[in-house]
């Protein structure tokens, strides 16, 4: 009970009202690696019209008729080789850095957690936290670095739940930080120790973000300076003598043209100049996912050995390690800032 519930006259119907919130969201994942899950999740996704810029009209027969068709279970397959007994790996350490919030932000923050596309989703968990009191949220976007079709799209549908409540809390979005120092220490620290255990020294590091068709830099999104300047100021923060850096982008999709140089691209392009070592970190991805786990650390040490090289280690994302934790709550507590006390 707050103190508006004491001041309330006794036949009054119980509200609950005056607690803060905070949800965590990321992209997503199905439910389970199998072909149907994988085919109702990318039915979601891939119908988002941040996400695929095409006329529906036009996009929407190549989807159904086509994508939906064969695509589910190929991706299921990969799923399957990242799949934990937990599930999904992306909501495990999604659940994990919201249970891990809750304990830094203690009793006078209530954190929960949602995926833009799949379960839980953003209208379930806004509107649980509404239930529970909560008539200030703060919604974080776990996306480093801002795109139309990442933090935008979560924006978009979190908008569409409160267009539905007659009660809507006040909301708060946490921007990007792809240059906040807190974030730069956090991958430069947690990096540099995963470095430091390999059992053999890189020659190349690559920075390996999520790739974006091109069009979507011509056309205004940041996402591609965004992820430029994380780069460059990780290489900086490391400061490793004699260690290559290179930035690339993974995940290509479809046809068109896509931002460059692409990953899968470049690790083979090392491998027959001759680099035998090199390691991969994914800085834009604030947990480990299929993209990470199945994309690099699996085809791109094959991508990578079949053309030459010898040795390849696939970093890990921040996930819940304590320099991501920390600098997730300092991120927190800066946006809750009048909200709670310091």
């Amino acid at each position: 009970m707050t103190w508006r519930d004491q001041q309330l006259p006794a036949d009054h119907p119980p509200v609950k009202s005056g607690a803060i919130g905070v949800l965590l969201v990321n992209l997503g994942t199905p439910d389970a690696a199998e072909p149907g899950a994988v085919k109702r999740y990318l039915a979601e996704f891939l119908s988002d019209r941040r996400v695929v810029e095409i006329p529906p009209i036009a996009w929407q027969p190549i989807l159904r008729g086509i994508i939906l068709n064969t695509r589910p279970k190929k991706s299921a397959h990969a799923y399957r080789q990242v799949w934990t007994d937990a599930g999904s790996p992306l909501a495990v350490i999604t659940r994990q850095q919201a249970e891990a919030m809750q304990a830094r932000l203690g009793n006078e923050v209530h954190v929960d957690w949602a995926m833009r596309y799949g379960t839980p989703s953003i209208p379930d968990r806004l509107q649980a936290l509404k239930n529970s009191g909560c008539e200030r949220i703060l919604l974080a976007p776990l996306y480093p670095q801002y795109s139309g079709a990442t933090t935008a799209t979560v924006v978009d549908k979190a908008a569409d739940c409160l267009r539905t409540m007659r009660w809507q809390p006040a909301l708060r979005t946490l921007p990007p930080y792809h240059d906040d120092p807190a974030y730069i220490d956090a991958l430069a620290s947690d990096l540099s120790k995963q470095l430091d255990a390999l059992d053999f020294e890189p020659e190349v590091l690559l920075l390996s973000f999520h790739g974006m068709p091109e069009r979507t830099l011509h056309l205004g999104d940041p996402y591609h300076c965004h992820c430029q300047k994380t780069s460059r100021l990780l290489q900086e923060k490391l400061h490793r003598p004699g260690l290559k850096f290179r930035t690339t982008f993974q995940s290509r999709f479809g046809r068109a043209k896509w931002l460059e140089p692409a990953t899968d691209t470049v690790l083979a392009e090392e491998a027959k100049a001759g680099t035998k070592r090199l390691a991969i970190a994914a800085p834009g991805f604030s947990a480990d996912c299929l993209e990470t786990l199945e994309e690099l650390a699996i085809q791109g040490r094959e991508q990578f050995t079949e053309a030459g090289g010898e040795q390849f280690a696939a970093l890990s994302c921040l996930n819940a390690s304590d320099p991501g934790l920390a600098m997730l709550e300092t991120l927190l507590r800066r946006e809750l800032s009048g909200w709670i006390s310091a």
